[in-house]
């Protein structure tokens, strides 16, 4: 994820940081974060947070990043809420211990995992997504019952304030807290020791969150991002897919880590494909992109100087009109890519969209291979024997066939990178492991005691028995 993440002033809710995390501590070290009642009064407070403060969210999200108030609803409030109640309807099934087979030579006994808080969590956010991203790993950090230290980014100001103010008035105060600033702040969070970090950015910060992390060993989940591919064929029906591909590029103004980065196709289809985008992005936002309230805006100058320095990247098909006083980047299609311009170079993090002409298949698969491994793959075509290959012949954090991003929504399924984009998972259940410590329990009578067949001295019989029972535990 290009997102600068924060890494010069700011506040923190609470006190001064070391202050803060001390008092988090001897919150959970006093157990009043693992009962359920109190996990469950959290998400419920969480929850009653979103909807009964949700117009200031909205405004926020309108203010830092041109968000039409549904698109915060949909991608970021809502979405939010969602997680909040999928958690809810299946926490105490998900926190019951977990039954293990024990070995017969170990009978009579019984076995379980146990699912037990880490103790006191950071979760970093990035400015794209402010209040998903903060809050989706919340829910999971609370459910599993842990004190946790909400840090939001900078660069979305009017979000952050929104969430330094709110958060203590719904949240327990002696569990929960909200850090803001930038480089200093996160630095000095970073020297604390934590039971477990959620970092949400790009892979250059990510270096230093889990560097820093690795002086006192502490996990981390690190959801990063890359350059996520779209291959399209020429079985499929290229206005439908249009459609669906220009959705999910140009949604919060491409600044979206699971978007659609690029597109491979063959010439036949590219040409095709361009003409069915530029009709698209007119039925989502107009003749006039700029004047529509749904479209949003780059999140400041830098990003802004950044992504139209790669409209050079090739020929523009769709879009390419921009507006520095507003951050304003229309919608862009870019034909004739090189596979080495600058647009193929780093994950573009905008609403650029360059299509990269294939031979073929043989071609995209090993066009895919050749670089990191994306957060998310998706294919566009109906041909099974496409899918299945590159189901099977590439690795990503997740795939999406005929629809890009809307994986995010299913609670059920893993939300995570893997190599450069990212370690780790969540939503959903994956949500509560992420903050949890899987705890082996053993339960054995002192009677019988099976045991003293291996105990010394050693004779015979036991070398016998003893060498029997390893071949019956492997």
């Amino acid at each position: 994820m290009t997102s600068e993440s924060t890494l010069t002033s700011g506040t923190v809710a609470g006190g001064p940081i070391p202050q803060t995390v001390a008092t988090l501590r001897a919150t959970f070290d006093a157990g009043r974060t693992k009962p359920l009642a109190w996990r469950l009064a959290q998400l419920d407070a969480l929850r009653r947070m979103l909807t009964e403060r949700a117009a200031e969210f909205e405004d926020a999200l309108l203010e830092d990043l041109a968000k039409n108030p549904t698109e915060s609803q949909i991608a970021e409030v809502g979405f939010v809420v969602g997680e909040i109640d999928h958690m809810r309807r299946n926490l105490r099934r998900w926190l019951r211990p977990r039954r293990v087979a024990v070995p017969g030579a170990l009978q009579p006994a019984k076995a379980r995992v146990v699912l037990e808080p880490v103790g006191v969590v950071l979760v970093i956010a990035p400015w794209n997504y402010p209040v998903q991203l903060l809050l989706a790993p919340v829910v999971g950090a609370l459910a599993a019952g842990n004190a946790v230290v909400l840090k939001p980014s900078e660069l979305a100001p009017a979000t952050s304030a929104a969430m330094a103010r709110l958060v203590p008035q719904y949240l327990d105060r002696s569990a929960v807290a909200v850090v803001e600033g930038a480089i200093a702040e996160t630095t000095e969070l970073l020297a604390q020791r934590w039971d477990h970090i959620f970092f949400t950015g790009n892979g250059r910060v990510g270096r230093i969150v889990a560097a820093a992390a690795a002086e006192h060993l502490t996990p981390v989940t690190l959801e990063l991002g890359g350059k996520s591919p779209v291959y399209v064929d020429d079985s499929v029906d290229l206005a439908a897919a249009a459609r669906r591909i220009a959705w999910g590029k140009f949604m919060n103004a491409g600044q979206t880590c699971v978007a659609p980065d690029y597109i491979l196709a063959t010439k036949a289809v590219a040409g095709r494909l361009a003409a069915e985008l530029a009709t698209a992005v007119r039925a989502l936002y107009g003749d006039d992109t700029a004047q529509s309230p749904d479209y949003g805006r780059i999140v400041d100058d830098r990003h802004f100087e950044r992504l139209t320095g790669l409209l050079g990247s090739g020929t523009t098909a769709v879009g390419g009109e921009s507006e520095a006083a507003s951050r304003y980047l229309a919608p862009t299609v870019l034909v004739d890519v090189p596979r080495d311009s600058a647009a193929m170079a780093e994950e573009i993090f905008g609403p650029v969209l360059p299509i990269v002409t294939v031979d073929g298949l043989d071609d995209a698969i090993a066009f895919i291979r050749a670089g990191d491994k994306p957060l998310a793959l998706y294919v566009f075509s109906d041909r099974r024997d496409v899918r299945r290959r590159i189901l099977t012949e590439t690795s990503s954090g997740a795939v999406g066939f005929g629809v890009p991003a809307a994986h995010l929504a299913v609670g059920g399924l893993p939300f995570g990178g893997v190599g450069e984009s990212g370690s780790g998972a969540y939503h959903g259940r994956r949500s509560l492991e992420a903050f949890s410590h899987e705890k082996a329990v053993l339960s054995k009578a002192l009677a019988p005691d099976t045991l003293q067949l291996i105990y010394p001295p050693y004779t015979e019989g036991k070398d016998r028995f003893a060498r029997g029972l390893l071949r019956k535990l492997g």
